[in-house]
């Protein structure tokens, strides 16, 4: 049995997550934004789900949330980095593509740094991130959000480094995640290769158990991915 941290486990992956490891028999340490959702959530769980409210921007109140649930839950030996903000329109006001890259890319960073911090000085540990197939690309309906994904790719195989250089056996897996049917993405327009949040997120938890550096769910986006880096940016330009 495991104890597992989530952030961002109100809905979408986060929240299937929760129920699949739970399923097997994992604690589960459950934040977000949402009370009564994670309320909700917990009753469906039960006793192993354990529960914090937190606005993870907010760095000083989340280390105090974080070392709250680890002693409560007796524990951490994962911490999954989930919590993120959707895509912005186009040419989106700047308030709102600053917050995008304070949740996506330094409340990631700050939970990164903590959860690397607390595996180094307990032996060792596993770090989740929730990046995306927008990492591989830049793309002008979207720049705040690919630029947030591929800080969260870069981010983690810089850790991925130094977790080799400490004396602690620190795992550190990326997950790569196409279109996937969640509330996020309800509403978006010109998607593909869409797959129904169970399927991929099942796909996910086989890769982290099996303590893969990067995954990719569905795995069909690897090949997409194979693509990705192999057209010349000239024909993003246009696209």
């Amino acid at each position: 049995m495991k104890n597992i941290i989530i952030t961002g486990a109100t809905s979408g992956i986060g929240r299937e997550l929760a129920i699949q490891y739970a399923a097997k028999g994992n604690k589960v340490g459950l934040i977000g934004r949402r009370t009564k959702r994670l309320e909700e959530l917990k009753a469906e769980i039960g006793e192993l789900a354990y529960i914090r409210t937190l606005d993870v921007t907010d760095h000083e109140r989340a280390e105090v949330v974080y070392l709250e649930l680890i002693d409560e839950m007796g524990g951490m030996d994962m911490m999954v980095l989930n919590a993120g903000i959707g895509r912005i329109q186009m040419l989106p006001p700047w308030g709102a593509e600053s917050k995008l890259i304070e949740v996506n890319a330094l409340a990631f960073a700050h939970g990164c740094h903590f959860a690397f911090d607390y595996f180094r000085e307990n032996g060792g540990g596993q770090i989740v991130g929730m990046s995306s197939m927008a990492s591989l690309l830049a793309h002008h309906r979207a720049t705040a959000y690919t630029a947030s994904k591929h800080f969260i790719s870069n981010y983690m195989t810089g850790y991925r480094q130094k977790a080799k250089r400490v004396d602690a056996n620190i795992v550190i897996t990326e997950v790569r995640a196409g279109y996937i049917w969640t509330e996020m993405t309800e509403n978006a327009r010109g998607m593909f290769w869409v797959a129904p949040v169970e399927k991929a997120v099942q796909q996910m938890v086989k890769g982290i158990d099996r303590k893969k550096n990067c995954i990719y769910a569905t795995k069909r986006w690897r090949l997409m991915a194979w693509v990705a880096k192999c057209v010349p940016e000239w024909v993003w330009n246009r696209i």
